[in-house]
């Protein structure tokens, strides 16, 4: 028996062909170029025999690999290198966006083109994307008309949800920034865009990526402020953009001043220091006794665990609100706050329902701590009050409102007999 081990075969040394195939094709975008400018040269500048060429010439030449090239070519003429200038040496075409005329109509027209480009070719659509996001950071190496140019097209693919609003990200480049070029060429897109939609239409796009908070980093650190963006785009002709951008701005300090006043309810700071923080915001902010008073309920309410239980929830409300009636107490010291504090009152009842048989408890304790006056409580009984659970809490409040008319009553003939 041979207990010898038999030696493997090694490898070393052979040498095997490459099916052709199986042969990665270099990247040389190029010879690409030279096809699709050339094509583009003879088109002339009929923007209907351009989308013809484009769309028959996707049949012969690899756009989904040469996607970046394509797009260049469209809107500069050639390839860019870094920075936005054109590559030397190669086939460039007279008959691209930069060279087009500088009004909307043209714009809108040259959008047809991409758009009939994009339908055919589903594929490039993320490419498409892409290169607007990196034209955007290349805005300093092209003329003030070449960014326009830019601007408005991509004002009207947003309003029609052809591109993400996520793209405007490259604007906030600190260099762009820095140098101005960003607002700039805000200025331009937003126009386009509400011209093609509304300023509804541009919240609701910046709100789903989450961009709606973030337009004042089109400006530098130090004229990050509401009052610089307002006057920049309404001197531009914008005000509606400007108002947009001052109600998000109070939108964020009210969910700031929300957090903090929570969270010094869980340090259980006092009352006093409490009273005097929020009295400073309402200065620094110009939010107004009617709103604060609503953040403040709110700030109370989302303080404490509550229990599921219906009938332990009411009492540990009362006790809770007996503690912060004080603070409610400071912010109501108008008729208006009032009332806001009890729709306020009448709507977190009907959404938790726990609370559905505590409200008129909840309004009786506030009376009696002089947080809702006898005539608030009228007003709201018999005409200001919200159709949430409407039924249930005119029904709970009816004997405590007819005790109030009587006490009224009585205080007046008290006066009269006075007089």
């Amino acid at each position: 028996m041979n207990n010898q081990k038999q030696q493997k075969p090694t490898l070393t040394g052979q040498r095997f062909k490459t099916r052709k195939r199986d042969e990665k094709e270099r990247f040389d975008p190029t010879q690409f170029q030279e096809s699709i400018a050339q094509g583009l040269n003879q088109t002339g500048t009929d923007l209907d025999t351009v989308a013809k060429f484009l769309d028959a010439s996707g049949a012969k030449l690899d756009y989904r690999r040469y996607a970046e090239t394509l797009f260049d070519i469209l809107v500069a003429g050639g390839m860019l290198a870094p920075g936005g200038t054109l590559s030397d040496d190669l086939t460039r075409t007279g008959y691209c966006l930069f060279t087009a005329n500088e009004d909307l109509e043209t714009m809108q027209a040259y959008v047809q083109v991409f758009n009939k480009l994009i339908r055919r070719y589903k594929y490039l659509e993320k490419g498409f994307e892409e290169e607007i996001k990196k034209l955007l950071l290349f805005l300093k190496g092209f003329t003030e008309s070449e960014r326009n140019k830019l601007a408005m097209p991509t004002g009207i693919l947003l309003a029609n949800g052809n591109i993400s609003a996520s793209i405007l990200s490259s604007l906030f480049n600190e260099n762009l920034v820095k140098e101005g070029v960003s607002a700039a060429f805000a200025v331009k897109l937003f126009k386009s865009w509400i011209n093609e939609k509304d300023i509804n239409s541009v919240a609701a796009s910046l709100r789903k990526v989450g961009m709606d908070n973030r337009l004042m980093e089109l400006f530098p650190a130090n004229k990050r402020s509401c009052e610089h963006f307002s006057k920049y785009f309404t001197d531009a002709g914008l005000r509606e953009l400007s108002d947009f951008a001052r109600n998000q701005q109070s939108i964020g300090a009210r969910k700031e001043l929300q957090k903090e006043l929570q969270e010094q309810m869980a340090r259980g700071e006092t009352l006093k220091d409490m009273i005097g923080y929020v009295r400073e915001e309402m200065k620094k902010t110009g939010i107004s006794e009617q709103t604060m008073i609503g953040i403040v309920w709110t700030s109370v309410m989302s303080s404490m665990e509550w229990n599921k239980k219906e009938e332990l929830v009411t009492e540990q409300a009362i006790k809770h609100l007996k503690q912060y009636s004080p603070l409610l107490n400071a912010f109501t010291t108008q008729g208006l706050s009032e009332l806001t504090l009890l729709l306020k009152i009448q709507e977190y009842c009907y959404d938790n329902i726990h609370f559905m048989k505590a409200f008129q408890k909840i309004v009786v304790l506030l009376y009696k701590a002089d947080v809702l006056s006898g005539e608030a409580i009228l007003k709201w009984y018999t005409e200001d009050h919200v159709a949430k659970g409407k039924s249930v809490f005119l029904e709970q409040m009816k004997k405590f409102v007819e005790w109030l008319k009587n006490a009224e009553e009585e205080s007046e003939s008290d006066e009269e007999e006075g007089d």
